[in-house]
Formats: C-alpha cells, structure tokens, sequence
C-alpha cells in the first residue's frame, strides 16, 4: 500500500510509457507504465478504452429480440452471448428443461464455438509468440510468419478453425450471428447434409487437436524457466462444473477453488450469482473489477477461461482430453498451475475436448429431428450461465407483462479476469522491463501475457456512474489546441 501512495504523490515526476492498441486481441486496449529515471517500473495497468453500453439500450427491447441483439457484443464469440440469452430467456417462456432436440443443438453449436475460437486465439494469434520467441523480428511475428515456417502447423489451425465455423453454420444458420437458438429452444435441425460433411472431418479433427496439445506440451518441457514463471500469479479459480464435477461447458453449477487447490465454494446455483458475485469499478478502466463477496476485493478475485476450468473440474468426460488434462496435472506434481502461458496448453485440451463431443454428437438422431420448441408457466426474470471460450458468461434479464426487457446485468468472461489480468501486467512489467531499456521485444512480453487470457476487450459492455472522457481540439495539422478530461 506504501508503493501505491509513494506513486500517487510522485506520478508528475515518473514517466509514462503507453502501448497503445495492444495488438492480437479482440478489441481494443492499451497498457500505461509509469517508471522512475532508473527505469524501475511503478505502475502498470491494463486500460479498456471501449464503452459498449449494451445493458442500457436492450432495456426496452421485446425479449425474444435479445439472443440476436446481444451478439454483436462480439464478432469472435457472438454464440456464447446467443446462448447464454437464448438460457436465460428460456426461464422468462417457462422452457426449463429445453427439448432433448434444443439442448443436443445448442451443445453442439457451442462446441464448434469453442473449437473454432480456441483455434482462431492459439495459432493465429499466440503462436507467433511461442514458436518464434517475443523478441522475434516484428515482421516475423504473426499468423504469415507461422505460415512460411510452420506450413502444417498453420494449415492445421486454419482447418480447425474453418471446421468449428461450419458446425456453428449448421446449427445457428451462418457463421457469424445466427438466430438458431431462441426463447425455450432452437428454430431449426441439423440437415443430413452438413451432418454427413461435419462427420467425414471429424476424425481429422480430433487427430489435428491432439497434436496441438502435444505442441504446446514440448515448448512447456523444452523451456519450464520460461512456462513455469512467466506472468504467475496464484489466484483462486472459478468454472461451472457438472453435478459429479465433470468439465461441463453448457451448463451446470459454480464452483470456486483456492490458488493451492482447496474448493471453497461448490454447487452454486446460477442464478444465486448475484449473492456471490461484487462488480467492483474503479475510475481508470470501463471494466469492473468482479470478487467472491464474502472474501472481499483483496482475497476474493479469481480466474476464469480454460485454465481455471481444466482444474476446478474433476475429470472431463471425453477419454483424449482426459488423458490430456491428467498429463497436465502430472507436469505441476499436481499443484495448481499459474503462470499465464499455461492458458494455452489448457487451450488446447479444451480444443480437443469440444472435437470429441462434436464428433460423438453428430450421429445423435435428435439432432435432425424431434421437437424443437418448450413452453411453460412465465417467469418474470431468469439467468443463463455458459463458460464461453473465455471464460464464465453471465446473462441476467428481467422482462414485463408486456414482452419488454426492464432490466438487464451481463458479466462477461474478460470481466471476471480483468483483475487477474492487470496482475499479471504488473508483475511482468517489474520483473522484466524494470531498469531495461525499453524495446519492442520488452514492450511485447506485456502483450504476450495479456493475450494468454485471450481477453475479449469488446465485450467490455459496462460502467457505473460517470464514465472517464478525455476530449481533445486538434488543429488543421493535428496538433492539440484544447483538452478536457473528466476522471470518472
């Protein structure tokens, strides 16, 4: 706390450094140090520049409108919003359970959100990184580099991703912002056409998922220095779980573990969120800072996404990635893992997990008929729960007499890290830029510790109270004549 104050009182005095936009992530942000004339790193914190407003104008808005609305949140996982409003809103119609049809579709869209996003973050965006090095040659690093160098690897990944895109086109009707999934359950079947197409891949794909795995395994084994260190921030871990604590990506309960692997909470009912979740705001960021409530803001944040979830849960229920998640386990001697880059090898565990449901789902003859539709007693409010690509997904919606949402709350999953998120960016600026001469390459470990998160910055969707605003008056040849700032 001295730190924080001695920095407070000395910031005229300290020099800013900004990376501004950070590069390889959905949406936009940035990175402001503030270092002493030795280079010793004060400060570092991750700023989400972006206001999306989202819970505001869908107030008002007829409720079977939202599943659609609310995907434009994001164009990376638009499905994960479609469906966590499409379950939230199955409460409001008295839908719950969704017909065996709905629930099978819904999963089976979801997969091939998972395997399409895990595959689009890893090698397109993250691979450069891990197979080049961070300080490789600007030019070098990025999804061209990997092509030129690693042509099977590549072609593997942008088959992947292709591969989760077309299951998401034959559940939810295109690739990007369907309306396949609705209020008490799904509009449309799985046609025997791309059922037959999906199912002639799906072998490959799950081939092509374990050797992802394998891949990030060897960079762990070949550079634990770098793996097991970099960005380690120990933290608790938050997921759903299934009821006998399998991974469970669509549904389920919450679950919270400690950063040494104790579960401190379990079967949390989804909608009871509210009593176990604090959205805290502070005036820097547009991004709340979520904690458990009762253990307040300093012991109470968390982790979420694919690294939380491949250990709060006890088994997953697909033999491959099991096999995967036990040998991950097996690395650490069965401690927790922290360090950030452990993310990716989590991953892609997860990548090959949805390959395998996709693949043993596609024969299901639910899929290409049945009842499609539910409907019961009205609710006047309901929440939905989904662990997107990211991370956990809440969407919570009140809806009146008269069809129209009253009021709405989403956390998001980049939420639920972001404090998570500005440690890590703490502790690699210190660690590893302090007394440095700033480069590129130094600059870029940085990014390389945020993008592990796979921080979908778009989705940034709210703020409370007033909003920071920096407005500036450039001339005709863009220099600043004028500038108000109004801190939040």
């Amino acid at each position: 706390m001295s730190s924080d104050l001695e920095t407070a009182a000395n910031r005229d005095i300290l020099r800013r450094v900004a990376i501004d936009p950070i590069s390889r992530v959905e949406g936009h942000g940035k990175v402001t140090l503030l270092l002493d004339e030795a280079g010793k790193v004060h400060e570092a914190r991750l700023h989400i520049v972006e206001f999306r407003g989202f819970e505001a104008f869908i107030e008002g808005r007829p409720y079977w409108e939202i599943p659609v609305i609310v995907q434009r949140l994001c164009g990376i996982c638009p499905v994960s919003h479609h469906l966590a409003a499409a379950k939230a809103l199955d409460y409001v119609v008295g839908a719950v359970p969704v017909t065996a049809t709905a629930d099978k579709m819904r999963r089976l869209m979801h997969y091939g959100q998972i395997l399409q996003s895990h595959a689009l973050h890893f090698f397109h965006l993250a691979s450069p990184d891990l197979l080049f090095g961070f300080d490789a040659p600007v030019a070098q690093r990025n999804i061209a580099g990997v092509i030129a160098a690693h042509p099977d690897i590549a072609r593997q990944g942008v088959g992947l991703r292709r591969f989760g895109q077309q299951v998401i086109a034959a559940t939810a009707g295109k690739r990007i912002h369907g309306t396949a999934a609705v209020p008490g359950g799904i509009n449309r079947h799985l046609s025997a056409t791309d059922r037959d197409a999906l199912t002639a891949e799906a072998d490959t794909m799950v081939a092509w998922s374990q050797a992802a795995v394998a891949l990030v395994r060897r960079l762990h084994e070949a550079d634990p220095a770098l793996y097991d260190r970099f960005g380690c921030v120990p933290s608790s871990l938050m997921s759903l779980v299934r009821a006998d604590g399998a991974m469970e990506l669509y549904d389920g309960q919450l679950r919270l573990r400690s950063a040494d692997g104790e579960i401190l909470r379990d079967a949390v009912p989804s909608h009871d969120y509210m009593d176990f979740i604090t959205e805290a705001v502070k005036p820097w960021s547009y991004m709340k800072f979520p904690y458990v409530t009762d253990l307040g803001p300093e012991a109470g944040w968390y982790k979420v996404g694919p690294l939380a979830r491949v250990q709060n849960c006890d088994f997953i229920p697909t033999p491959l990635a099991e096999a995967e998640r036990r040998a991950f386990r097996a690395y650490s001697g069965g401690a927790i893992q922290h360090a950030s880059l452990a993310y990716h090898w989590a991953r892609m565990i997860e990548m090959l997990h949805a390959a395998e449901v996709i693949r043993d789902l596609l024969p299901d003859p639910d899929l290409t008929g049945g009842e499609r539709m539910a409907a019961g007693p009205r609710a006047a409010s309901g929440v939905g729960v989904i662990e997107a690509p990211r991370g956990t997904l809440i969407h919570h919606y009140w809806v009146g007499d008269d069809d129209l949402v009253r009021w709405c709350n989403l956390i998001v999953s980049t939420t639920h890290n972001n404090e998570a998120m500005n440690r890590t960016v703490r502790e690699v600026a210190r660690r590893e830029l302090s007394g440095q001469t700033l480069t590129e390459g130094l600059l870029n470990h940085i990014e390389v510790a945020i993008r592990a998160y796979d921080p979908c910055l778009s989705c940034a969707t709210h703020a409370l109270g007033k909003m920071p605003l920096e407005v500036r008056l450039l001339d005709a040849d863009g220099a600043c004549v004028d500038q108000k700032v109004r801190n939040g």
